[in-house]
């Protein structure tokens, strides 16, 4: 007996051994093709490549000594010249007080979110337990339609709004439910 547990021992060693040596040669291939498709992908760093790049020099050719205190003097007359530009354009004007956009008005109509209706109570049950698990609190409203019989919908909420309703048809789409959203009577 002690013999078959070494044994066992030995093959999945082995079988680990083999499974990461081809796991390993896998990514060896799947970066050697990464390489081959893009070179610069694996060259270099981002950050070597942007210090390597040659920075662009600017030759200035010198002023005689003339030039020199005229370009001294209108070297500083940048700073005076901007503000008095700018009492032309629009920046000088006073700014008009940007309003807030008005809300959109909150619908306070209540609303009901229906997940389904059907003639049999059992699969109304079946509905309201699947929402259940999903996390959505669901009732079922008995209803007799003329020349139709009971019916038993499935449904949720009230909901303040239409859009708080939405949000919740389109949580149930996420997990599967078809739903409608319906006015609060």
């Amino acid at each position: 007996m002690a013999s078959a547990g070494g044994q066992q021992k030995s093959k999945a060693l082995a079988s680990l051994i083999i499974g990461m040596v081809i796991g390993v040669s896998i990514a060896g291939i799947v970066a050697w093709y990464m390489v081959k498709k893009n070179p610069t992908t694996f060259s270099q760093p981002s950050m070597a490549r942007e210090v390597q790049r040659p920075v662009p020099q600017t030759v200035v050719p010198q002023a005689k000594p003339a030039e020199q205190s005229e370009t001294a003097q209108s070297q500083f007359e940048f700073y005076k010249v901007l503000p008095d530009k700018s009492e032309g354009t629009a920046a000088s004007k006073p700014a008009a007080v940007a309003k807030p956009l008005p809300k959109p008005p909150v619908d306070g109509t209540p609303y009901l979110v229906q997940a389904g209706s059907f003639q049999n109570a059992d699969d109304a049950e079946k509905l309201k337990a699947r929402l259940a698990l999903g996390g959505f609190e669901a009732s079922i409203v008995s209803v007799n339609i003329p020349e139709k019989g009971l019916w038993h919908r499935v449904r949720l909420g009230p909901f303040a709004g239409l859009a708080a309703a939405n949000a919740t048809i389109a949580s149930l789409k996420t997990n599967g439910v078809t739903a409608t959203a319906v006015r609060a009577q």
